[in-house]
């Protein structure tokens, strides 16, 4: 039976105030994983919404399947509802498959064929079948446990509550639950957020299996490479939101040369715009003359006069054709993207053979056992490990903002800057621009102006603080750090909420420069392309 496809037409949605969507079209095919990039706020959660139901557009159409799939933040199901019962319900349309084939056998079997309702009951046994093969009904029951284990949760009994689990543990019972329904069209929003190394690489296998269409969000660049046939950046271009074929490493290299296409054709219609405006204004004029005749021209002056006023107002005629013409047809200015522009992200401590902190026999009762460590003036050290391993308590140890049991030596006077993965702000009524000001005081603010790293947009710096979305205070959060660097920078989870692209670009601000950095990551884009030391915990 022929996978039906997912089609929007000329979306619009406005929010607060601001258009989010603004004419998107897309052709979402049985077969094709479509990823879904850019900055935060450009539109990526809303349109998924819009493209499941969830929210209806200002304008424009969806055509979706009669089934659906939707991952997103919001619980569908109650607090109290039990695990067995979340898994009833996924199994519930392939159970109503294989009783439905029961019954329609049973009738077939009592109905003549030559009976003129056997041909109508063989249609119907048909089309179920067919429906049944499609979801894989008969192998429910066993993918069901093969999903559970597969993202961690075969260790739950069936009888817990949903209200007992913590919010990445619901997280991922919903998305088993979809993967176990198997519908025609599925919706992700952030499908690896919670999920270690073995559940996002199971996640992939299973994603890529599905024979019908995927659209998703995500910020993980290394499941964007390992799973999307196409990926569509909502982030500002020439032409509206571009379609690139191919997955993340893909998207990586055309970006690029798409963006300076762009920036090489804004530059030449500029360039022609100010020639075609001196023309029209002025240079066309100066080729009539502004002389009188002589005596020995006087019987041709008139004529050559008009001949060379019509050729004048020929070209100034054509010059300002043209530019009206492009004027109207020109293309915009490239917005100024986000880029991470800020210099030596941590400050070069004295030299000297001493590590700027050494640990040894540390112990955070329940939450970190570590024998030793030793962190280098210029070290560059990735901690990774599963969930609980310990990598945010080693990082507050490090910091001194934990107190632990054993040796903990720093070197006196060391500066220490550390990231969290929770950012809030004393003052959220207190604008971004203040924030920021205040926090450094004037004459370092005025030094290293916010805007100059390229981590906030012009328009959020008179935004209160406390309206930001959680990317945003993380910007601004790392913001203040590297405008001030830290002799010991130490980062949690740093391309959390990130866009693909500011993590390319911090990532590859990490590997130089003086000072030392200490980076707790589950991120495995980052993990494999790290150059530095590793610990493991």
């Amino acid at each position: 039976m022929p996978q039906p496809a997912l089609l929007a037409h000329d979306l619009v949605r406005n929010l607060g105030g601001r258009r989010v969507l603004d004419g998107i079209c897309l052709t979402a095919s049985p077969g094709h994983r479509i990823g879904l990039i850019g900055e935060n706020g450009v539109g990526k959660s809303t349109l998924l919404r819009v493209l499941a139901g969830v929210d209806e557009p200002d304008a424009g159409s969806v055509t979706r399947p009669a089934e659906l799939g939707f991952l997103h933040q919001e619980m569908p199901y109650d607090a109290d509802a039990t695990i067995a019962a979340v898994l009833d319900d996924a199994l519930r349309e392939a159970r109503e498959d294989l009783a439905e084939l029961d019954r329609l056998g049973e009738e077939l079997g009592r109905v003549p064929a030559d009976d003129p309702g056997h041909q109508e009951l063989l249609d119907a046994y048909g089309r179920r079948l067919e429906l049944a093969q499609d979801r894989e009904s008969w192998d429910a029951d066993r993918r069901a446990a093969l999903v559970l284990d597969g993202l961690g949760l075969s260790s739950f009994g069936h009888d817990r509550t949903l209200g007992s689990l913590s919010g990445g543990q619901r997280g991922r019972l919903v998305l088993a639950a979809l993967l176990v329904r198997r519908p025609p069209a599925l919706l992700l929003d952030e499908p690896t957020n919670h999920l270690d190394d073995g559940a996002a690489a199971f996640l992939e296998e299973q994603i890529r299996n599905l024979p019908g269409t995927v659209v998703l969000a995500s910020h993980d660049r290394a499941f964007l490479d390992a799973v999307c046939t196409d990926l569509i950046d909502l982030d500002p271009a020439v032409d509206g939101p571009v379609r690139y074929g191919g997955n993340y490493s893909a998207y990586l290299s055309e970006k690029h040369a798409e963006r300076e296409r762009w920036e090489r054709r804004y530059a030449e219609e500029q360039e022609e715009l100010a020639e075609l405006r001196h023309a029209a204004g002025v240079t066309a004029h100066r080729v009539a003359p502004d002389r009188g005749p002589r005596d020995n021209e006087k019987m041709g002056y008139a004529h050559r006069g008009g001949r060379v006023q019509s050729q004048v107002s020929r070209r100034v005629r054509n010059a300002t054709r043209r530019l009206e013409d492009l004027e109207r047809t020109r293309v915009a200015e490239p917005p100024r993207p986000l880029r991470f522009a800020a210099g030596e992200l941590a400050a070069r401590a004295e030299e000297s053979p001493r590590p700027v902190v050494s640990l040894s026999d540390v112990r955070v009762p329940g939450r970190l056992a570590l024998d030793t460590l030793e962190v280098a003036a210029a070290d560059r050290l990735l901690v990774t490990g599963g969930n609980g391993a310990g990598k945010s308590t080693l990082l507050a140890v490090l910091a001194g903002r934990l107190p632990a049991q054993g040796g903990i030596d720093r070197r006196p006077g060391l500066t220490v800057g550390l990231l969290t993965q929770d950012t809030e702000f004393e003052r959220p009524d207190r604008t971004v621009s203040d924030t920021y000001a205040l926090s450094l005081g004037p004459e370092r603010a005025e030094k290293v102006p916010l805007g100059s790293l390229g981590l906030m947009h012009e328009a959020d710096l008179d935004k209160p603080v406390g309206q930001l979305s959680v990317g945003q205070r993380r910007r601004l959060a790392l913001a203040l750090l590297v405008a001030r660097p830290p002799q010991l920078l130490l980062l949690d989870e740093p391309t959390n909420h990130l866009s693909p692209r500011l993590c390319d670009e911090l990532e590859a601000a990490l590997g130089t420069g003086p000072g030392a950095i200490v980076v707790a990551s589950h991120d495995r884009w980052l993990r494999r392309r790290w150059q530095g030391r590793e610990l493991r915990l």
